[in-house]
């Protein structure tokens, strides 16, 4: 009886196509476009190798965090307080600084004040981590090999005055090729589109509507020409967002909590001018500024 004959393989089948040889991006583009359209591909590996492509041109200013939203640790904070910011703003690391942001001692990890908590002597100063500094204008593929071989996670980018200009991390670079990264303070796909955070603010999926993002906040935005916030958002500016990018519309300042090249994931709204309780936010409670 004759054996059936085997199907290709995937790398069989993407070398098979590749073989035509293209002689720039933009045809190798074309052949992988060509391919998902032949379901050699699916989307999510043709959108992972266009990020891993498109990561190669870019450099650390255009996805840092600027250097105005990076949360900071004061080196002679009272520890109480800097307890509380680290709480409120939920990151795992944090640089350390002296008299000012151009002046980073070191990088704090959240976990190491374990041992605050436990009862253990505290010395932040013996605790820290060696910062890294990096230029602005270094690529991202080279960025994220030396995250891979040093096993740093974070990096303070320098202008080329020497001033700080921000910071990255490595996270920041792996949503370039797979998109966004949820971890445990992300919104979870069935929670609610406006939620409180632990600092009073509120964070929005950018996919809220605008319909449902008026009524919470009592705005009147108009949905002609896009249906959600982050919809909103990009009409606004006329491009798409950079992470910690600040918009204030209508008496709310907009924060670009989590965007990458493609899109716009979350927002940090809060109200630059309380108003009265009269009534709640669906599924969060009271509206902002009450």
């Amino acid at each position: 009886m004759d054996t059936p004959p085997s199907r290709p393989s995937f790398i069989e089948r993407i070398s098979a196509l590749l073989m035509r040889e293209p002689e720039d991006r933009e045809q190798l583009l074309a052949l992988l476009h060509s391919a998902y359209e032949r379901n050699l591909l699916d989307s999510d590996a043709l959108s992972i190798i266009e990020g891993a492509l498109q990561v190669s041109d870019m450099q650390v200013r255009d996805i840092m965090v600027p250097r105005a939203q990076m949360d900071c640790v004061d080196v002679e904070e009272p520890i109480d307080r800097m307890v509380e910011r680290v709480v409120a703003a939920t990151h795992s690391r944090f640089p350390v600084i002296g008299e000012n942001k151009d002046d980073v001692i070191g990088i704090l990890l959240a976990k190491d004040m374990l041992r605050y908590f436990a009862g253990k002597e505290f010395d932040l100063r013996g605790m820290l981590r060696p910062a890294v500094f990096v230029p602005e204008s270094k690529r991202l593929n080279v960025l994220l090999r030396e995250f891979r071989v040093s096993r740093n996670h974070m990096a303070i980018v320098v202008d080329e005055y020497g001033g700080v200009a921000g910071l990255v991390t490595i996270e920041d670079v792996l949503e370039q090729i797979v998109g966004d990264i949820e971890d445990e303070y992300d919104f979870d796909e069935t929670s609610d589109n406006i939620k409180l955070d632990q600092a009073g603010r509120y964070r929005v999926k950018a996919t809220t509507e605008i319909e449902d993002f008026n009524a919470a906040f009592g705005t009147v935005f108009s949905d002609d020409g896009f249906d959600t916030v982050g919809g909103l958002v990009i009409h606004h500016l006329g491009r798409l967002p950079k992470r910690g990018e600040v918009i204030l519309l209508d008496g709310l300042r907009m924060s670009v909590l989590r965007a990458d090249s493609r899109r716009v994931h979350t927002l940090l709204v809060d109200r630059l001018i309380p108003q009265a309780n009269d009534g709640s936010i669906p599924g969060v409670g009271d509206k902002p500024g009450a």
